[in-house]
């Protein structure tokens, strides 16, 4: 037999849940900008004063033209009324507390990947346009996926304010000089300005078709196809390098600011690109910390490949001679093979510092993936970890020599281990090297 009791408090309770789940919480709205104001104030009088208008329509794009034309000081009245609402909506406890957002799902627009195919299609005039910019290290990209995990690792410990990582209870400081460690961009030079007159890029703008939006990646790609090395190639790859790698924003399309610095593309190779790249970094990342937008922008390659160089795993083998930038020694089968060293060991940050006198050995490898590439070499005092005195089983030898010895077939000979070189980092013209004997 049915108890009728149970039955009615069960009815009972249903019936309270079902109410209580109806019931929203009810929020005072969120206070207006200054042009809200503006706009109710003038469309009220325009339409008093226009009877034939033909509707709100009309009156609005009466309203935004008149808001566009008027100076500060006439702004002023309504964003001040405006802060005052503000003021008062936050002192009365309105305001609802955001709650904490913990992504699970990393989203951005860096790809090496799509860096990585436009690089290979390149003729070696276009190469050689690409090196003479001083971005020449680039055409040594071998990974091709970012390790999403991973950034997002990073990311949960990167301090904007301080522009450091916190790795294995340590503050590690970013600088352009790990920029150029990493990635091989110039660290020194002029200060890259995306900023200026708006007339001074207008023909640039209308070129990439960008007049109220931003430059196409998919348009970039097309004018990269054509056989053409001169200053609109250039210009077109510094675009898609900053949209794709180095500086990618929330946004699909490249920023048309950086027309700015590229009106003359002779100067493109004298800017410090480490600290420009390292700027975009931490305002992209702290937008994202702050909630501000889902996707983050950034050159988080650039914090993956810093994380493998500087944080070694327990029980790996003896210390292997660097090469720099770091970039050439990271390829898809590396990246594998320490994630799953990572795993192993329990998930990222398990490994410790590395020692900063790493990078004072180097190795010339085979350069595997690109045949027609530069050999890969470095100089460290320009690098910022001083320069390394020659000892007594040194010997410099003459250009030509190197030439011939790095021609030969023999892997033994390629793979010759060196102490110290000197050469123009951005264009692979190396000067003089100094192996052990």
């Amino acid at each position: 037999m049915v108890n009728l009791q149970k039955v009615e408090q069960h009815v009972t309770t249903e019936g309270q849940r079902k109410k209580n789940k109806r019931k929203k919480q009810v929020l005072v709205p969120r206070p207006a900008c200054s042009w809200v104001y503006f706009s109710k104030e003038f469309i009220k009088e325009y339409i008093a004063s226009h009877p034939e208008s033909p509707g709100l329509k009309a009156a609005t794009k009466a309203a935004s033209n008149a808001w566009k034309s008027m100076s500060l000081e006439e702004k002023e009245k309504y964003a001040r009324h405006a802060r005052e609402v503000w003021d008062g909506y936050l002192s009365s406890g309105a305001a609802p507390n955001p709650k904490p957002r913990k992504q699970t799902k990393l989203v951005t627009r860096c790809s090496p990947g799509r860096l990585f195919k436009v690089l290979q299609r390149l003729t070696p005039e276009q190469k050689e346009a690409v090196k003479s910019m001083g971005f020449g290290s680039l055409l040594g990209l071998r990974c091709r996926t970012l390790r999403r995990s991973l950034c997002l690792w990073l990311l949960e410990r990167f301090d904007t304010t301080n522009c450091s990582l916190e790795i294995c209870n340590v503050d590690v400081p970013l600088t352009p000089n790990d920029v150029e460690m990493v990635l091989g961009l110039s660290a020194s030079g002029k200060e890259v300005v995306n900023s200026g007159p708006e007339d001074m890029i207008s023909d640039l703008r209308n070129s990439y078709n960008a007049i109220n939006h931003g430059i196409s990646v998919r348009l970039l790609e097309e004018q990269l196809a054509t056989a053409e090395s001169g200053d609109d190639f250039k210009r077109s790859f510094v675009l898609y390098v900053l949209g794709t790698l180095l500086c990618p924003t929330a946004r699909l399309d490249v920023s048309p600011s950086f027309l700015h610095f590229l009106t003359n593309m002779d100067l493109v190779h004298q800017y410090n690109w480490g600290k420009f790249l390292l700027d975009r970094l931490v305002r992209e990342v702290l937008r994202f910390h702050q909630g501000k937008q889902r996707t983050v922008g950034g050159c988080l390659l650039f914090l993956q490949l810093f994380y493998y160089e500087n944080i070694s795993l327990e029980g790996s083998s003896a210390p292997v001679p660097t090469i720099v930038p770091y970039l050439f020694s990271w390829g898809e089968e590396e990246i594998a093979e320490r994630e799953k060293r990572e795993k192993e060991l329990g998930g990222y940050g398990s490994g410790e510092l590395a020692s900063k006198k790493k990078c004072h050995h180097m190795e010339f490898p085979e350069y595997r993936d690109h045949p027609d590439g530069p050999l890969i070499t470095t100089e460290i005092s320009r690098i910022g970890h001083g320069p390394l005195r020659p000892e007594s089983n040194e010997v410099m030898m003459p250009l030509p020599f190197i030439t011939s010895l790095l021609a030969c077939p023999q892997k033994h000979v390629r793979r010759q281990k060196a102490l110290f070189c000197t050469y123009n980092f951005y264009s692979y013209e190396p000067n003089s090297f100094t192996f052990l004997l």
